[in-house]
């Protein structure tokens, strides 16, 4: 059997390694120019002269070692880690918060240097700026390797449904993640829908043990559904002393059951199996954040804002402004708001039907608004209406939810927080009317069930990406 190469998992790891060192090393040399030989020192004045760094640098070594730690502790250094960026930004923020505070731990300890608290502040924004760029560049080489077809996971897939069909293709299209699939392994006595055709099949489970060592296969893709998980057993109990990582991909079923919670009342355990996604203050937290941000942003764009409504105005008969009846949170009704993009009385003929790419009833400017999501932009005055928030699920018309919720699973669950401008499903490319609506739930519950402002900040940033470079917006 040929050796497998495990040469990359121990580069990346070292190399960020490496830069987060370099970084907080920085971070100190940078934080203590800018306290004394910047204009700070002007505005915040020394009692007495200025501190040796050598006080400083010393300290530097101190820390680095527990900050590594702190960072490992969290499985920042772990290969593969293949990420949004801004993801990491949120981390390393919190992190580094910890890292401070440890900081400080040590110099009340050490007061026999001057040290200054402004600096600690300086280090803290530094720290996080450089550390982010410096994993961020780590990360574009990881990529880049990837891209190139280089230190790949030599990865299997085992199982043959729709489930494999997706990983297959989207690991084959997204090179980047760093995973080669080379082909898929199927029961014994499969006789379902292939949903693999035209794929390469390199056996039955039967064989996994050899398939793995004639491809050297690091990584096995589970995608056997829920009700079958004995053959999961069976499969894990054939490669025992294989050294290879088995993946289980969730079904819709694990999903639903993932959020279950032990919860003990007056000395009774019970199962937790649905809660209120936001408590009261998260709900405050919520509506705070929406006013301020949906305030700021139509302040800023009021010139575009006043561009498009001339431009709608004059590429066609009809209004600026299109309200249509949608349905949010525990089914209230609103008016919603956007820039009219098709042609007045649209669905006269038609009645209510989902937007089609190439649709004949979209204006000359509407093509664009659409492409753009610039159609969107009066929504913000929705959401200071407190109709909509900032991020959730899309709002939808109650003549769809009333079919839809009787064929997709959960569906109505997406009424349980308010609905949004953007959300989790429409940044991970499941947008208009032609993307899986069964995909589309998954993800909004999800979005539920792990709401936070960190993950509305991850969302809205994605937005941005999603808004110039979707291929499914029309």
């Amino acid at each position: 059997m040929e050796k497998k190469s495990y040469s990359s998992e121990v580069l990346i790891p070292v190399i960020t390694i490496l830069s987060d060192i370099l970084a907080i090393f920085l971070s100190f040399l940078i934080s203590y120019y800018l306290r004394f030989y910047s204009p700070l020192a002007k505005i915040f004045p020394l009692d007495g002269p200025i501190p040796p760094i050598s006080g400083y640098l010393i300290l530097s070594f101190m820390v680095i070692p527990v900050w590594i730690l702190i960072f490992q502790s969290r499985k920042m250094y772990r290969p593969r880690r293949v990420v949004f960026i801004f993801d990491e930004f949120f981390l390393i923020s919190r992190l580094v918060t910890f890292g401070i505070i440890f900081s400080f731990g040590l110099i009340f300890f050490y007061r026999v240097f001057p040290y200054s608290r402004l600096v600690f502040v300086l280090i803290w924004a530094v720290s996080i700026i450089l550390i982010t760029l410096g994993r961020y560049i780590v990360l574009k080489i990881e990529k880049t390797l990837y891209n190139r077809g280089k230190a790949l996971n030599i990865s299997l897939i085992a199982g043959n449904n729709e489930t494999a069909l997706d990983i297959f293709d989207n690991f084959s299209k997204h090179s980047y993640a760093g995973f080669k699939v080379i082909g898929y392994i199927e029961e014994d006595d499969f006789n379902g829908e292939n949903f693999l055709k035209g794929k390469s099949k390199l056996g039955n489970f039967s064989q996994i043990v050899s398939v793995i060592k004639k491809y050297n296969v690091r990584t096995v893709l589970v995608t056997i559904p829920s009700s079958e998980h004995d053959k999961l057993y069976e499969l894990m109990k054939i490669c025992e002393g294989e050294n290879v990582d088995f993946f289980l991909v969730p079904d819709f079923l694990e999903m639903i059951t993932s959020s279950v919670r032990v919860q003990e009342i007056d000395g009774i355990p019970f199962l937790k199996i649905k809660s209120i996604p936001m408590n009261v203050w998260n709900s405050i937290l919520k509506r705070i954040f929406d006013v301020i941000f949906a305030l700021t942003f139509l302040i800023l764009i009021s010139p575009l804002f006043i561009i498009l409504a001339i431009l709608v105005k004059l590429s066609s008969p009809g209004k600026v402004f299109y309200y249509q009846e949608r349905v949010s949170i525990e089914g209230k009704k609103f008016q919603m708001i956007k820039f009219r993009s098709m042609i007045e009385g649209a669905e006269k003929s038609t009645g209510a039907v989902f937007a089609s790419k190439d649709d004949k009833r979209s204006t000359p400017i509407g093509k664009l608004l659409r492409k753009f999501s610039l159609d969107e932009l009066p929504q913000f005055i929705n959401v200071l209406k407190g109709d909509m928030s900032i991020v959730g699920p899309r709002p939808e018309r109650e003549i769809f939810i009333n079919k839809m919720k009787n064929e997709i699973p959960k569906y109505l669950d997406r009424h349980r927080v308010k609905c949004g401008i953007t959300g989790w499903a429409q940044v991970n490319g499941l947008r208009g009317g032609e993307t899986s609506l069964e995909k589309r739930i998954e993800y909004d519950i999800y979005y539920i069930e792990n709401w936070s402002i960190i993950f509305d900040l991850k969302i809205i940033i994605k937005t941005i990406r999603e808004m110039f470079f979707s291929k499914a917006a029309f």
